[in-house]
């Protein structure tokens, strides 16, 4: 399958998030570099590709995390309950390094 559109691509992706595959009902999922560059339709895929195509998918809610052979897709309210770093916290953190 391929896509006329970065936004077409996201609007697949975000889809996948809630479709039941690989024995999970739905959530986050990884994708691999080949799968997304045929759904782009791209031989390659460049740093605005994935910069536009991360865009595409903020826009509905979700992440796309680049860990070099593969994608991550996860939504972005997983993120909102992490714990923040306080300005107090890096001075140790960093004494520590």
């Amino acid at each position: 399958m391929q896509v006329s559109s970065y936004e077409a691509a996201a609007d697949v992706l975000a889809r996948l998030y809630g479709e039941e595959f690989g024995g999970k009902p739905s959530g986050r999922y990884r994708i691999p570099q080949k799968l997304l560059r045929e759904l782009l339709g791209r031989r390659r895929l460049y740093e605005e590709d994935v910069t536009a195509l991360g865009r595409a998918l903020l826009e509905r809610g979700f992440v796309l995390i680049d860990m070099d052979s593969f994608f991550v897709v996860m939504s972005a309210n997983a993120f909102v309950n992490y714990r923040r770093v306080s300005k107090e916290a890096l001075p140790s953190a960093a004494a520590s390094c």
